[in-house]
């Protein structure tokens, strides 16, 4: 699985072939499609156990220990300064970088990780509301729309991360996105 999860993270879904899975995998096309029936389920069950994993789940984490929303947006956006261009993997993040080129022929796999994206969205929407509700936001703030920026920004992290930025660049980046958090005024 890790091999697999590799390839994929290097080479993107569409980009990363059977015979390169397999080899990597040390095994055989049969048992491929044994263990996992298809490349796109193989792919499925990679990014499921990389959502699981330190890399992977980092957003997540912060969103549920951080006790303001400020504080886990700023962990989310420090975290993915270190993580995006450490050299013990492939840049960036996998459900980023893996849809990059995604062909119609694979709009089932680009929509699975659309919804993906898409439920980081919904969740840091989630969270703002809540801060919102507390008074950790003004009333007045666009949450959808500060939702959208973050995941953007962290988005675009991802793919300077795979364009060479090392962490004092992302880092960089990280601070200045954090200026643009709404102040609530008394």
């Amino acid at each position: 699985m890790a091999a697999a999860t590799l390839l994929f993270w290097e080479r993107g879904y569409t980009a990363t072939s059977i015979g390169e899975l397999t080899e990597a995998m040390g095994i055989r096309p049969g048992s491929l499609y044994a263990a996992f029936g298809d490349k796109r389920t193989l792919f499925r069950e990679v990014v499921h156990s990389y959502g699981r994993s330190p890399v992977g789940a980092f957003m997540g984490v912060a969103l549920q220990e951080e006790t303001t929303a400020h504080g886990a947006f700023t962990r989310i956006l420090r975290e993915a300064a270190v993580i995006y261009p450490d050299p013990s993997h492939p840049a960036g993040c996998l459900t980023i970088s893996a849809a990059s080129n995604v062909t119609p022929q694979d709009a089932e796999v680009g929509a699975f990780l659309r919804g993906l994206r898409n439920e980081n969205l919904a969740a840091f929407e989630t969270r703002l509301r809540t801060a919102q509700q507390t008074g950790e936001l003004p009333a007045e703030a666009n949450l959808r729309a500060m939702a959208s920026y973050f995941a953007a920004v962290i988005q675009g992290m991802s793919q300077r991360a795979r364009d060479g930025a090392a962490t004092a660049e992302l880092s960089e980046v990280a601070e200045l996105a954090l200026a643009a958090w709404p102040v609530v005024r008394n």
